[in-house]
C-alpha cells in the first residue's frame, strides 16, 4: 500500500500541518475554501492521564473539511490511554492517526507528552507501538529532531520505524530551539538515510522555490507545510502549478471568502474584542508576504477598530494595495 501518493506530474503529497493557536478550525475551514492540500492534521488532541475518552473525542470531526480528509493528532504520555484514544479516532472515522513528538510548550513537555517522549527513545516506541496495535488504520509521528539536542536523532528515528509507524514528518529543530533558528533539512536527509519508512519534510517552506529545495536537498516523500500557508494560502495550488507546469494566479475574491468563511466558522458566543484579535492574527501572517506589507504590519496590528466588519474594512484595502 503507498501511503503517500505522488500527485499529477510528479507534484508529492501536500499535508496542511496542524498548528497549535493559529491553526484551529475556523482556519482550517477557510483555507479549505482556497485548497490545494491533499491532506489536513487537526491541532493536537490533549490525553492527560485522567482522560475521559469518549468525552475529549468529540473534538475530532472526520468530516470537517470533506472532501479534504483530515487526520487526527494525538498527544499524550500514557501507553494505555493512548491506545485506547487512537482506537476511538479510528471508531469516529479517521483515516491516519498521528503522535505528536514535536510540540516544544513547557505546559506540555511538563508533563511528559509532546517533543519530551524525544528525552527516551524507548518509550517513545511503547506509546507508540501501543497506538500502532489498537488500530487497523495507519499511525504516523510528528517529531522534532531533538529535545536539548540531537544526540538522540538516530535512535528516535529507529524508535519509531521499529514502533510500527507507517510514516514520519520531521520538524528539524529540537524543542530547546523552538521556531527561531532555521530548520535544519540536513537531518530530514538523515532521516531518509536511516529509515525504510517514508519522511515527510517539514519546516521553512513559505514558497514555491523553498518546497523545490527542501525536494533536492532532503529527498523527502512528502511535504507538510504549516507557517508558509497562513502567510501565502495560496502556496499550495502554487506548488501543483509549477508540476503540472500550467499557469496559477491567486484570485484577491478567492481571499475575501477566506476571511468571510474564517468570520463565520467562529462560535456565536466569541467576544467581539476576540474576534477582532484572531482577525489580527490571521492578517498579520498575510502582511508578511513581501516587503510592502511588511512595512505596515504594525500599523494594522495596532490599529483601534472595535468590531471585525470596522477591522476588515480598515484592512483589506491596505493589505489589497500591497498585496496586488
Amino acid at each position: 500500500m503507498n501511503l503517500i501518493p505522488k500527485n499529477l506530474n510528479g507534484c508529492p503529497f501536500l499535508i496542511l500541518a496542524p498548528m497549535e493557536g493559529v491553526g484551529d478550525r475556523c482556519f482550517r475551514k477557510a483555507i479549505s475554501t482556497i485548497g490545494g492540500f491533499d491532506e489536513a492534521v487537526k491541532d493536537f488532541l490533549r490525553v492527560p492521564k485522567n482522560a475521559h475518552i469518549k468525552s475529549l473525542a468529540v473534538e475530532y470531526n472526520a468530516n470537517e473539511l470533506m472532501p479534504i480528509p483530515i487526520a487526527a493528532q494525538l498527544m499524550g504520555s500514557d501507553p494505555i490511554l493512548m491506545a485506547e484514544m487512537a482506537r476511538e479516532m479510528q471508531f469516529r472515522g479517521a483515516l491516519r492517526i498521528d503522535l505528536n513528538c514535536g510540540c516544544p510548550s513547557n505546559t506540555v513537555t511538563g508533563r511528559g507528552a509532546g517533543s519530551s517522549l524525544l528525552k527516551e527513545p524507548n518509550f517513545l516506541y511503547q506509546i507508540a507501538k501501543a497506538m500502532v496495535e489498537a488500530v487497523t488504520i495507519p499511525v504516523t509521528i510528528k517529531m522534532r529532531s531533538g529535545y536539548e539536542n540531537t544526540s538522540l536523532f538516530k535512535e528516535n528515528m529507529l524508535a519509531a520505524q521499529e514502533s510500527g509507524a507507517s510514516y514520519i514528518t520531521l520538524h528539524p529543530r529540537t524543542k530547546v530551539e523552538g521556531y527561531i533558528p532555521p530548520a535544519r533539512w540536513d537531518l530530514i536527509a538523515e532521516a531518509k538515510s536511516i529509515l525504510k519508512i517514508p519522511v515527510v519534510g517539514n519546516g521553512d517552506i513559505l514558497n514555491v522555490e523553498h518546497a523545490l529545495e527542501m525536494l533536492r536537498v532532503t529527498r523527502c516523500d512528502a511535504l507538510m507545510i504549516g507557517r508558509g500557508s497562513v502567510i501565502n494560502p495560496f502556496i499550495f495550488h502554487q506548488i501543483k502549478a509549477h508540476f503540472s507546469n500550467q499557469p496559477y494566479t491567486p484570485q484577491w475574491k478567492d481571499l475575501i471568502g477566506y476571511f468571510t468563511t474564517f468570520l463565520s466558522e467562529m462560535p456565536s458566543q466569541t467576544p467581539t474584542r476576540t474576534k477582532v484579535n484572531k482577525l489580527k492574527q490571521l492578517m498579520s501572517f498575510l502582511f508578511k508576504s513581501n516587503a510592502t506589507l511588511l512595512e505596515k504590519r504594525d500599523f494594522i496590528l495596532t490599529s483601534q477598530c472595535s468590531t471585525p466588519d470596522a477591522f476588515m474594512e480598515f484592512a483589506l484595502p491596505i493589505l489589497k494595495e500591497g498585496w496586488e
